[in-house]
């Protein structure tokens, strides 16, 4: 017996394309490249944090840009690497190199203070040198001195 139902050939056309399909990889519909980076730069950012000692939050507020989700994974997966294996982590450069200029910066800061007693010369600038235009902005005026 042969069926002879157009919608029987077209369910046998179906599942016969469907099967075939199953096995192949059709371009483009696998995840956008881009995105799979994202995540791997992520969970790089994650596990050097958490080697370099710092915590999660310093590390999301270091990489603002990077996948929280991302980085996150990441430090886990080190925490739990550097735990199973009795790893001590590396404190970074980077934070000595911020501390000695945050020690700069105090240091700078306390002299400007002291010498603000000193007034600066004023400004050659005054207020003579503004002009208001028709559209209510003030506009600066070229002075011959400069």
């Amino acid at each position: 017996m042969r069926p002879s139902s157009p919608l029987h050939f077209l369910r046998l056309t179906t599942l016969g394309a469907a099967l075939l399909l199953a096995g192949c990889e059709i371009p483009g519909m696998g995840p956008d490249p881009k995105i799979a980076a994202r995540l791997a730069d992520g969970k790089a950012i994650g596990s050097a944090c958490r080697h370099a000692l710092r915590g999660i939050e310093d590390c999301y507020m270091l990489n603002e840009k990077a996948l929280k989700t991302a980085v996150f994974e990441g430090w886990k997966e080190m925490d739990q690497y550097m735990r199973d294996n009795k790893l001590e982590g590396v404190a970074p450069q980077a934070a000595k190199a911020e501390d000695a200029a945050e020690e700069e910066e105090v240091v700078t800061e306390s002299k400007a203070k002291s010498g603000a007693k000193d007034k600066p010369a004023p400004d050659a600038h005054s207020k003579a040198d503004t002009v208001k235009s028709k559209s209510g902005v003030k506009v600066a005026q070229k002075s011959d001195g400069h």
